[in-house]
């Protein structure tokens, strides 16, 4: 197992720490407690020669900690020499091995040092003394293991939590991502289909005349109504490249959410300004508006309130061009916001040419199913309808009279 430059200064250190513990455990068999007359001379060298295997043998004790033990135990039972080996293997052990492991060690280390403490002491009280000093030593080993092993695996336990929390929070961007582009790509088909609608009735109803006029079957255009038409086509283009670059902004840097970047948003207020272009592109429209002058919906529903009426307006001059239109906008504070567009459906439409099969009315069902609304369209009676109610609870109203009230000097 390939070793850290701080796994290797650790070792050497732990090796010093053997060999001072060692050489310290040798020198106290000149006490009057551990006599060297009780012990032949080759004992002596025989415990001291230990002491060097035991330091080479530590050197495994991570990938084969249970092996070291169990050799170094089985040394220990004749050689105080290797009890700093004893206390790292017994330690390193219980950091890598379950509990009972290391337990079982240390019982083992203990019945096999009873000879050597029979033996060797002098008195009967230092065998006591010597035996309470073994035992309170090899728990302690086992308990410092298993401390260092529980907060390790608690840091591991830690760094997963942490680095799942960041796999969720990768996951979570990544759709809030995807939601968000999909909102863009809804709004750029409303943007793009509106105005691309009003260009083209300007521009069919000019080549029209035109093509007319060539073949003498009507008057040409003049030279207003043509600086009329190109007028309404250069500032249409205008303002869907301005509407374009907006979303493409934001597209473009890192932070999709629009609204928080100053993005100008439709709202509410905008829809007469919409109906008025529709009707200067030659659309006959007729607007209602219910609302209320000191409450607003949330800015989430007034968005999708405007693209409602833009894409009702936008499927009339697709699907049915001339088509007398109705739209009413109502509602109010605790009850809902309606909005309803109407329109006629041109003679012999088939029933699969009506609007609403195309992406413009699944877009809008999408849209609406977000602000927990209800969208239908259809035919109906010879006229086509789309029919959207959005939520508008009373809260909403309260913050936005506080906000008023707020205003008031």
């Amino acid at each position: 197992m390939e070793r850290s430059r701080r796994d290797l200064s650790v070792d050497v250190l732990l090796t010093v720490f053997v060999l001072v513990c060692g050489l310290l455990a040798f020198s106290a068999y000149g006490n009057d407690l551990h006599p060297t007359d009780r012990v032949p001379t080759w004992v002596l060298w025989a415990d001291l020669s230990c002491l060097p295997s035991a330091c080479v043998a530590l050197w495994w004790r991570r990938s084969h900690p249970l092996a070291v033990a169990t050799g170094i135990i089985l040394v220990s039972s004749f050689s105080v020499a290797v009890i700093g080996a004893l206390i790292v293997c017994l330690i390193s052990l219980a950091i890598h091995r379950p509990p009972l492991m290391a337990i079982g060690a240390a019982t083992l280390a203990t019945v096999l040092s009873l000879p050597w403490a029979l033996l060797v002491p002098v008195t009967p009280g230092a065998v006591g003394v010597t035996m309470v000093a073994i035992v309170i030593m090899l728990n302690a080993c086992v308990a410092w293991g298993a401390a260092i092993r529980s907060q390790r695996r608690l840091v591991e336990r830690l760094r997963e939590d942490v680095r799942r929390e960041r796999e969720i929070r990768e996951e979570r961007l990544g759709l809030a991502r995807v939601e968000e582009r999909r909102r863009i790509a809804r709004e750029m088909h409303d943007v793009v289909a509106h105005r691309m609608s009003l260009l083209s009735v300007h521009a069919g109803a000019l080549a029209y005349r035109t093509e007319r006029a060539e073949s003498g079957r009507g008057e040409p255009p003049t030279p207003a109504e043509v600086g009329a038409a190109v007028r309404v086509i250069r500032d249409n283009a205008h303002r869907v490249l301005d509407e374009l670059g907006d979303i493409l902004d934001v597209l473009r840097s890192g932070d999709l959410a629009g609204e928080e970047r100053g993005t100008p948003q439709p709202r509410l207020t905008d829809l007469p300004r919409l109906v008025e272009e529709a009707v200067d592109a030659g659309e006959r429209v007729h607007a209602s508006f219910d609302l209320p002058e000191d409450a607003e919906p949330r800015d989430q529903v007034q968005r999708t309130a405007y693209r409602v009426v833009q894409e009702g307006l936008t499927n009339v001059r697709k699907h049915a061009p001339g088509a007398r239109t109705t739209v009413e906008v109502s509602g109010a504070p605790g009850r809902a916001l309606e909005i309803v567009v109407v329109n006629a459906l041109p003679v012999g439409r088939a029933g699969r040419e009506v609007p609403g099969t195309g992406a413009g009315l699944a877009g809008l069902s999408e849209r609406v199913r977000l602000d927990d609304g209800s969208l239908e369209y259809g035919p109906e009676e010879g006229r086509f309808r789309l029919a959207v109610v959005l939520p508008w609870p009373e809260e909403g109203a309260d913050a936005s009279r506080r906000n008023d009230h707020r205003k008031v000097p």
